[in-house]
């Protein structure tokens, strides 16, 4: 293990990084339950393939970011990705799922290529260290709002856009609990206190049910808590499923599917390494992430690997930073996660009764650690590094994508570099980026992309 991963040189050990690979997966294990739910109604997937599909595409990726990289940080089908996906591309614009999953391998390919070509290193590497600071704190906004409205403490208002649940539901109560706990654990240095914290949310949550609080309501999606073995089926993924004849006849429509797939998926992955790196400091003293050619080309095979498995774009996982959270610095932490989601292929219904409102503590809390990072930002500076970090930090939680916080922060800045006559600041990989953030303007624009 130490030839292999230099866990004393991370300042870790097996026994903390277990613990941490642990931990990410159970606060990323939800993606078992919602892509089989997302593409498994798509002509030609089953959500039993799916589900396979996600667990195996998973597992692969994961490996090749312990061992290409020795990095802390998972993959499976991407959020967002998945709904696109599904929602629009074999959805309103009437593609198969063949054309879909073509469109992931070509994306997956060109990832290839950019990773060998350095320009995703450079675009990791040469953003402002006040965005990078704004993108790590935004990244723990973001986080937190996902959990909370993924356990019912925040959700949907007509008046206010958002607005508070309601404080009875047992969702509500045990989320604020688990964080009580996991907070108390902290304090106390008790070795695995996230991990702790889900634990005990859910036989909280268990009780709950028992005692008739938790009511279980599966045509309202309230899924028992109680794992059961009954019935256990293994169905295996649907393999290479591509049609290339599509893209002769309707080059425009696939090209702009693939550029869609890409552009989002770059700058989540970039925002989602800089972000999980930051909270681990793993970046060096320039502010630049070691080997990450070799994070990239992980996400990259991940790609590939998904699309010729039937499933959606595979991409780094921002709930990494919860095994970042609980101590996990090395390649050893993803082994493990990789490891649990080949164990998931047999023991799913154990996996998938952990609820959401029991990640939601560890979400919230790895939400704090990661926002910490806005005490690191200049605000009296450049005035292109504060708006820049600053609608990082922001636009991520209120526009819910990493991709349009990296996005706009990024244009921001370069704009400001440009109106306040700081035109050398500007680094060829940040004048390629506004460069595509541009394209990507004009083609919504004039209704191309959706």
């Amino acid at each position: 293990m130490e030839k292999l991963f230099h866990l004393k040189e991370k300042g870790t050990t097996v026994k903390t990084e277990i613990i941490a690979g642990i931990t990410t997966f159970l606060a990323m294990a939800y993606i078992l339950a919602v892509n089989p739910s997302y593409l498994g109604g798509i002509e030609g997937a089953t959500p039993g393939a799916i589900f396979s599909a996600t667990a195996i595409s998973a597992a692969i990726a994961t490996l090749c970011m312990a061992f290409f990289a020795n990095y802390p940080v998972a993959l499976a089908s991407g959020m967002g990705l998945n709904a696109f996906f599904a929602f629009t591309v074999c959805g309103a614009m009437g593609c198969s799922y063949a054309v879909a999953l073509t469109a992931i391998l070509v994306e997956g390919i060109i990832f290839i290529l950019l990773s060998f070509c350095n320009f995703r290193e450079a675009l990791v590497n040469q953003i402002p260290k006040n965005l990078k600071f704004g993108i790590t704190a935004g990244i723990g906004l973001f986080i937190t709002i996902i959990a909370l409205i993924n356990s019912g403490v925040v959700v949907a208002n007509d008046a206010t856009v958002l607005g508070i649940g309601t404080f009875s539901r047992p969702e509500f109560v045990l989320s604020l609990v688990g964080l009580l706990i996991i907070g108390v654990l902290h304090h106390f240095k008790v070795p695995g206190s996230i991990l702790l914290g889900i634990l005990a949310t859910w036989v909280l949550g268990i009780i709950a049910e028992l005692t008739g609080w938790y009511v279980v309501d599966i045509e309202k999606g309230v899924y028992s808590l109680i794992p059961s073995f009954t019935g256990l089926s293994f169905e295996a993924p649907v393999m290479f499923n591509f049609d290339f004849s599509y893209i002769a006849d309707n080059i425009a429509t696939f090209l702009v599917i693939t550029f869609t797939f890409l552009f989002t998926d770059i700058f989540d992955t970039v925002g989602t390494l800089i972000g999980v790196a930051e909270k681990g400091n793993l970046l060096d003293e320039e502010g630049n992430l070691p080997n990450a050619k070799g994070a990239l080309l992980a996400d990259a095979v991940g790609t590939v690997a998904g699309a010729c498995l039937g499933t959606s774009t595979v991409t780094s996982y921002v709930e990494s930073s919860a095994g970042v959270s609980a101590g996990g610095r090395t390649g050893l932490t993803a082994l493990t996660t990789a490891i649990l989601f080949i164990i998931a292929l047999v023991l799913s219904p154990l996996f998938l009764a952990i609820p959401s409102f029991a990640t939601t503590p560890a979400m919230l809390f790895v939400g704090l650690l990661m926002f910490s990072a806005i005490k690191n930002m200049d605000f009296d500076g450049d005035v292109a590094d504060s708006i820049g970090g600053f609608i990082a930090a922001v636009f991520m939680p209120l526009t819910y994508s990493i991709a349009n916080g990296i996005m706009f922060g990024m244009l921001s800045w370069v704009i400001l570099k440009l109106l306040t006559g700081k035109v050398k600041d500007i680094k060829p990989v940040m004048w390629v980026s506004t460069a595509l953030f541009v394209l990507y303007f004009v083609l919504k624009f004039i209704g191309i992309i959706a």
